[in-house]
């Protein structure tokens, strides 16, 4: 009996020997080390297809981000909030955050510009093909200008152009981000609304009709920088070093922005 056993039990351990052999020369799985950036609700689009490539070329790497506006984003920082990096629409928050030294020293650069352009839905029922043509909209759409920079740079250009004290309190429609005006506008919720031109590209369901001039409102500048408090200095760096290189900038080219 004990012959015809052995043959078997020579059999699963030579197998077991196998499966650990096998086992032996899979290569260990690579520990990503994640890079949570908080950034502008405009820069969905470019940077999904930037963590793409990045991710490809350093696989050590995840990135994560956390889109919305502006000014609440600086708030979750400013109360303690897991963030590595912060990429602002406006300015003033940046400036706010580098105020209290929550930002890392040396980190700070102006990424980005933009444009603010007046879109319309394509049917354009209102018949809105300009500034002064806003007066004809029974809704118009913006961003918030307490928090966000859009809203705020379209506020300064109505103001600038006359136009803001000719529209009813009842008629504008605020979003929380240029993401949510250009989806109002999308959807005809809205006759109007006031977006990046990087926004608008990314739509087929809405026209721009009128671009307003760049000395018509603050300067349009994203400002990028790291965290203080972040554990991943020098991969922040590394990825903002990215964002400043040749391969980052024709993408956000390719989106619309304007590459300072």
């Amino acid at each position: 009996m004990k012959r015809f056993l052995w043959p078997i039990i020579l059999a699963l351990i030579t197998g077991l020997m196998l499966v650990g052999c096998s086992n032996s020369q899979k290569p260990a799985s690579v520990e990503k080390k994640e890079i949570l950036v908080l950034a502008a609700a405009s820069l969905s689009n470019v940077m999904t297809e930037i963590k793409t490539k990045y991710e490809a070329k350093n696989p050590g790497i995840k990135l994560t981000f956390n889109f919305g506006s502006s000014g609440p984003l600086q708030k979750q920082i400013e109360q303690g909030a897991p963030a590595d990096l912060f990429i602002s629409a406006g300015a003033s928050q940046v400036d706010a955050l580098e105020k209290e030294n929550l930002l890392a020293s040396g980190t700070r650069s102006n990424l980005l510009g933009n444009a603010l352009v007046l879109v319309v839905p394509i049917d354009n029922a209102k018949k809105i093909n300009s500034f002064e043509d806003i007066t004809k909209a029974e809704l118009l759409s913006m961003g918030d200008p307490a928090s966000v920079p859009a809203g705020k740079y379209a506020q300064e250009t109505l103001k600038n152009m006359k136009l803001w004290d000719s529209l009813r309190p009842t008629s504008i429609v605020y979003g929380k981000d240029v993401t949510q005006v250009l989806t109002y506008v999308e959807n005809g919720n809205v006759d109007a609304g006031f977006v990046y031109t990087s926004d608008a590209l990314s739509s087929s369901k809405v026209k721009v009709v009128a671009t307003a001039p760049a000395d018509s409102h603050s300067s349009i500048v994203y400002p990028a920088a790291a965290i203080s408090s972040s554990k991943n200095l020098n991969e922040d760096k590394d990825f903002l070093t990215y964002l400043s290189g040749a391969e980052a900038k024709a993408l956000f080219v390719k989106y619309g922005f304007k590459v300072l």
